[in-house]
């Protein structure tokens, strides 16, 4: 268990945690949120123990390991296999001993740990997880030096996931994973025995991986039992209850002064009138919740072209000699939002750089609108600006013609106000830095955007106005992105790109992910036919009938707790300073329902697809 006990800790002065406390069971997932800014990588920094709390405790049991993800795996002479097995410390001891141990006791000793902590399988185990995360069985045996540095950020991911630390700390582990092992990753977590913390503003991993959330905001910490939908539903609950009761404490307020000022100089009201001052004396101010200033893009609107902006006959496009997609037979008009679905290196950069012309074709027709603008967004743009320049003097290279306000205009359109854009950019956050990227590829007003991974420095909440920027937006948008929830929200046709060429996917996505998912599982053996089998008798219908009952009964009172237990969390008075531990008994008891409560679910469909078959024999 993770305690973490009226934690104090300052940077530069600026207080990121005051009095901070959560407590995280053995076994939990649970996600850290919270705005970009307010101290969550710290946090993480102080529970590993690279920093020193300036006040409270956070304590673990004595023995318990903790794993995060290094900078990255070194560019090494080791083979990517083994850089990963190595990562379990004991085993890679254990193993080097067994090699030289000639004490016959100390060498039963070293067999019999080898077998309990399961060695002889680590090598298969290692492999699966690189897998996993997008290598296959040749790339496993390369050296790590082969591999640039985000394919190098995967492998210290899959060391850190095969030493399965007894607390796993990831901090935003999507960022360098495609869509294929962002998926893998949210499986993956799901099975971890152990507990994990994960930072991420990737809704779908939210959602999908961990069972409780913990929120970073005004320097404290509040445990959510659930899911991140859960989270925020509760949340804005909670908010509406505390500006709810702001609002009646504020007219309750009123009514007494208004008593005072009329009566305190009336000799016969003057001891009611001091009643009421000392009632406003005692009265313990509830402050409505401040809404965070609104994150914001504002793409500039193109004029309309005459369909189609792009049109592809037979293409095929590469490097040198070597054709990388061929057969391309592509059409795209103004109004197409278009998700760009595939493995990482089977061409969704190439292609984007032949839509963005930075590539010519090798052979084959395409047309472009001839006053075309295409805007290009790519994560590595990111780390190409000017560190020693602010965000006016960008646009000021861009648009010299255009005044200072105007200019700001631009920035603060992208949620980059007066302060950012006086700031230089190495002291930036990484999602300022994005935004101004964003303005730059969109500063034309183009045609077409062509985005990859456009959310990787961004918090929840600018990703959720990127999808309302996108919507709103008059041109085509060319989407690749490991963000489940961006891609379901922005595109309207998916293209797969596979095999060395491109072609429209006609599922959705709820069917590319099964398909990811399921592609990896060994194929069922063929059984031979079984015989239909007969109708159950008549008392065992009526057994799985009051089966199928009880079970919903119990979905029906866990459903009632959980609806208490939610109006009981939506209490404000419950957060205030004296009832904190009070606070941390209803939350845990909230999380226990709703385990109790999926559980009950579970059993409860089991139960009817039993009776159904039955009824259907």
């Amino acid at each position: 268990m993770l305690r973490i006990q009226d934690i104090t800790y300052s940077v530069e002065g600026r207080p990121l945690f005051d009095g901070a406390s959560a407590t995280i069971p053995t076994g939990h997932k649970v996600g850290l949120v919270g705005r970009n800014g307010t101290g969550k990588t710290t946090l993480f920094r102080l529970i590993k123990g690279e920093l020193s709390l300036e006040g409270g405790s956070i304590t673990l049991p004595s023995k318990a390991r903790i794993g995060g993800i290094a900078q990255e795996a070194p560019a090494s002479d080791i083979s990517l296999i083994n850089t990963v097995l190595a990562a379990d410390t004991e085993r890679a001891a254990l193993m080097a001993e067994a090699e030289t141990a000639t004490d016959p006791a100390r060498i039963a000793e070293v067999q019999t740990r080898l077998a309990d902590i399961d060695a002889w399988s680590a090598e298969a185990r290692a492999a699966s997880i690189l897998k996993g995360l997008g290598f296959d069985e040749e790339a496993q045996q390369r050296p790590c030096a082969d591999f640039s540095g985000g394919w190098r950020m995967r492998v210290a991911l899959a060391a850190v996931l095969f030493s399965q630390p007894d607390l796993l700390l990831l901090d935003e582990p999507t960022n360098y994973l495609d869509l294929e092992g962002a998926l893998w990753l949210e499986a993956y977590l799901v099975k971890y025995p152990h507990t994990v913390i994960i930072i991420s503003h990737d809704r779908e991993l939210l959602n999908r991986s961990v069972g409780g959330i913990l929120h970073l905001e005004d320097r404290g910490l509040i445990y959510y039992g659930g899911n991140y939908d859960q989270f925020a539903r509760q949340r804005a609950a909670n908010r509406a209850n505390q500006a709810a009761a702001a609002k009646k404490q504020e007219a309750q307020r009123a009514h007494l002064q208004a008593f005072v000022d009329r009566f305190k100089a009336k000799a016969s009201k003057a001891k009611q009138a001091q009643s009421r001052v000392k009632m406003l004396e005692k009265m313990e101010t509830i402050r409505a919740p401040e809404d965070a200033a609104r994150t914001v893009f504002t793409f500039p609107e193109p004029e309309e072209l005459s369909p189609p902006i792009i049109a592809m006959e037979g293409g095929s496009v590469g490097y040198g000699d070597t054709v990388i997609l061929s057969r391309l037979n592509l059409r795209i008009d103004q109004d197409d939002r278009i998700a760009l679905l595939g493995k990482n290196g089977e061409g969704k950069s190439t292609l984007s750089k032949l839509l963005s012309d930075r590539l010519k074709p090798m052979s084959g027709k395409i047309t472009r609108s001839g006053k075309l603008r295409i805007g290009f967004f790519a994560q590595h743009q990111v780390d190409e600006l000017y560190i020693d320049e602010t965000p006016l003097q960008h646009l000021q290279r861009e648009r010299p013609e255009e005044g200072q306000a105007k200019l700001r205009a631009r920035l603060a359109g992208f949620g980059l106000g007066a302060n950012q854009a006086d700031t230089e950019v190495r002291r930036l956050s990484g999602g300022q830095k994005a935004r101004l990227s964003l303005l730059l590829a969109t500063l034309d007003a183009p045609h077409l955007l062509i985005l990859d991974e456009p959310t990787n420095h961004l918090d929840i909440e600018s990703r959720e106005a990127l999808v309302e920027a996108l919507t709103a937006y008059t041109g085509a948008v060319i989407l690749v992105s490991h963000d489940m929830h961006l891609l379901s929200l922005v595109a309207d046709r998916l293209w797969l790109v596979s095999k060395g060429t491109v072609a429209p996917y006609e599922g959705d996505l709820a069917s590319y992910r099964a398909l990811l998912l399921e592609k990896d599982k060994p194929a069922p053996k063929a059984a031979a036919p079984k015989p239909k089998p007969k109708r159950p008798s008549r008392d065992a219908m009526l057994a799985l009938r009051s089966e199928a009952r009880k079970a919903e009964d119990r979905v029906t009172k866990l459903t009632e707790m959980k609806d208490k237990l939610d109006i009981k969390l939506a209490d404000p008075e419950l957060y205030e300073a004296e009832k904190k531990d009070e606070a941390r008994v209803w939350q845990a008891k909230h999380a226990e329902v709703i385990d109790a409560l999926e559980r009950a679910e579970t059993l409860w469909m089991r139960a009817l697809e039993k009776l159904e078959k039955a009824e259907a024999l």
